[in-house]
């Protein structure tokens, strides 16, 4: 029976991996510190080693699965020594220009390289699969629609504080991100957004109790047009992947957009570091993820076809909101590529209908709310 090799256990990574250790599948967990690794799933395992990428390629071997929970810089390394020793490769990243290189080679070894099977990326290509899929097939297109997309996305407090955010890791990388220009489409030309704070628009959720958020373009959402399977030819008239925040953030976070345009690295790191210590999650204290994917067709000016997908997660006895839906879908799709679902080549997450339908079935009891409304 093929094994899995679980690199790192971070606090993203432990439901998953226990999920997968406790179906009994054979599983390696591999991670730095193993002291750290024993804490987190010593009570149901005790294959735990250090890991050192020579150990690891040591260890693989042909239909194996290694699945990558450390930073993205890893990944790569990773794959090509998945591909190396015949094994598979998973990870919640997005896929990099340097990973979508491996896709030949993969293939010719027969080897899957799955990415974007977390939370975002990944639950959100789910329901948009799922959304255009539907859209298609309940007879909805005609080349005159004007379609509008979104899909937002965001981990934030439960308990809501005066900054408006709280840190479940280091904040480096979310300053480094509010300098990253996005792109998107709005009213039909593209949008180009030089910081996140220039594209903040109100945006009111359909929850239960309905809510207003702050909302942004991330990163360039132009390439996920295809990836969802729009059609060049088809009228877009707005559609944004992107960052949702709770109402106020933006005028709590006025100071640090003004020092994010000055700061060098070191000021950045040491920023931070003093954001890190203000406002980390405290121990048990709850976190909170919220996320929405629509699609809209107009025709003529009057909607043909209007569905949106709401998730709202809450942290609870069995771990963090984020933790639960970034590591649950990884194991998901480690699942997929050893029953053979999921074949060669780097691809990310899945978007046959079947088993889009299977894995949001299974990710439905990971949130407090998880509904499709159609609106029209």
């Amino acid at each position: 029976m093929s094994r899995i090799h679980w690199i790192g256990t971070g606090l993203s990574a432990i439901p998953g991996l226990r999920r997968l250790i406790e179906r009994g599948l054979p599983v390696t967990v591999w991670n730095r510190t193993p002291e750290k690794a024993e804490a987190a799933v010593g009570d149901i395992t005790d294959d735990i080693r250090r890991f050192t990428p020579e150990d690891l390629a040591g260890a693989a071997m042909r239909n194996d699965v290694i699945v990558s929970m450390l930073p993205a810089s890893w990944h790569v390394p990773l794959a090509e020594m998945a591909i190396d020793r015949g094994a598979h490769f998973v990870s919640s990243s997005y896929v990099s220009p340097e990973m979508r290189a491996l896709d030949g080679k993969a293939r010719q070894e027969g080897v899957a390289l799955v990415n974007e099977v977390g939370l975002d990326p990944g639950i959100d290509h789910l329901m948009a699969h799922d959304l255009v899929h539907d859209y298609l097939a309940g007879g909805h297109h005609h080349p005159q629609n004007a379609l509008s997309f979104i899909s937002y996305c965001g981990g934030i407090p439960a308990r809501p504080n005066a900054f408006r955010y709280k840190f479940s890791w280091s904040p480096l990388g979310v300053l480094k991100a509010l300098r990253s220009p996005a792109r998107a489409i709005r009213d039909f030309a593209e949008w180009r957004i030089e910081r996140p704070w220039e594209g903040l628009s109100r945006w009111q959720a359909p929850l239960p109790t309905p809510e207003t958020f702050e909302v942004y373009p991330n990163r360039d959402s132009l390439p996920f047009l295809e990836q969802y399977g729009f059609g060049r030819d088809w009228r877009v008239k707005d559609f944004v992947r992107g960052t949702i925040r709770l109402e106020g953030w933006a005028e709590a976070w006025a100071g640090i957009f003004e020092r994010v345009e000055t700061l060098d690295e070191a000021g950045l790191a040491t920023l931070s570091e003093r954001l890190w210590a203000e406002h980390a999650y405290r121990e048990g204290e709850p976190d909170r993820v919220v996320l929405f994917v629509g699609l809209r067709a107009e025709r003529d000016g009057a909607p043909v076809f209007d569905r949106i997908w709401a998730l709202d997660a809450v942290g609870d006895g069995r771990g963090s909101a984020m933790a639960r839906l970034v590591s649950v879908p990884v194991s998901l799709a480690v699942e997929a590529v050893r029953e053979g679902t999921i074949g060669p080549g780097v691809s990310a997450a899945p978007s046959d209908p079947a088993l889009v339908r299977d894995w949001l079935a299974r990710i439905a009891p990971l949130a407090q709310h998880i509904t499709r409304h159609r609106r029209l």
